[in-house]
């Protein structure tokens, strides 16, 4: 099976994952910020989920 190669997709579809790419570190900072001032489970997941994000991003898993 060959691997998940993103200059392969659409060109559309490339462009959201760039832009998605360059927009998850900014909002992962204010969303850390914000869980750590007003703690709620919601934070906490979204918070986990952009880390996921964010490290699969730059280990080009996606």
């Amino acid at each position: 099976m060959a691997r998940y190669y993103r200059y392969r997709l659409p060109p559309w579809a490339r462009h959201c994952i760039f832009i998605i790419e360059k927009c998850t570190l900014p909002i992962m900072i204010f969303q850390l910020v914000r869980t750590l001032l007003f703690p709620t489970s919601l934070d906490v997941f979204l918070t986990g989920l952009l880390v996921g994000l964010f490290i699969s991003f730059y280990l080009e898993w996606i």
